[in-house]
């Protein structure tokens, strides 16, 4: 069978996969697709690592709540050397520190929020963040590019939407795999299944990135209400 292929209104005959077919998911049909990684294009590197989050906002709010209690405490150790006396605050916070013990539940609470806040830092600061986008093979040393997972799965979805029995797609796309469902309203669920195996790698391919996703590529038959 032909489908269209690339832009330009260029077309071309794609192959069709002879499959045995399985007795045992004949009506029901779901099966994953294998195929090799695209080649890496001329003047690309490969293994492109992802994008990194500036993290904007939780820097932000870091320093907002440093500068907060940093100014808390230069104001009042000025006004101490300035012979007043000190704030409420920090005389009942070391009253506090110097009596309550260290097994104390709100000791412990503090602690415990103070650790969990430390180590999510630690967690923004290591990884890259970024999640929703995805590396695609460089075309020069230069530049860097990426796509949205949700333009990914769209572009996969209009490719899946051109085999003929598709009657409806749902694409979900993650950094390591394409999950495709289909439903069909005619054809034999085997040959949709294959078009679409043969399809989706190809765009999946076309997308060029830079770790292209395992596909998983599930047919079901479309339910019909009984009148």
């Amino acid at each position: 069978m032909s489908e269209p292929q690339g832009s330009e209104g260029t077309t071309q005959r794609l192959p069709v996969i002879e499959r045995a077919p399985d007795p045992d998911q004949r009506d029901q049909s779901a099966s994953a697709a294998a195929y090799g990684p695209p080649p890496v294009l001329k003047g690309g590197a490969g293994g492109e690592r992802r994008f990194w989050s500036a993290r904007r906002v939780p820097a932000a709010i870091v320093a907002v709540l440093l500068l907060l209690v940093a100014g808390f405490f230069l104001y009042d150790i000025a006004a101490v050397r300035a012979n007043r006396s000190a704030m409420h605050w920090r005389r009942e916070l070391s009253r506090q520190l110097a009596e309550r013990p260290l097994d104390d539940t709100w000791v412990l609470v503090g602690a415990g929020v103070a650790a969990a806040l430390g180590l999510w830092l630690i967690l923004l600061a290591a990884t890259p963040g970024l999640r929703a986008v995805l590396p695609m093979r460089r075309t020069h040393t230069d530049v860097r590019a990426g796509l949205h997972r949700d333009a990914a799965a769209m572009v996969l979805r209009d490719r899946a939407m051109e085999v003929a029995g598709v009657q409806s797609v749902r694409v979900r796309m993650s950094r390591r795999k394409a999950d495709v469902r289909a439903v069909s309203h005619f054809r034999e669920l085997d040959d949709v299944r294959a078009d679409l195996d043969v399809t989706l790698a190809e765009a999946i391919g076309a997308l060029g990135l830079a770790r292209p996703p395992a596909l998983s590529v599930h047919v079901a038959r479309t339910t019909r209400k009984k009148g």
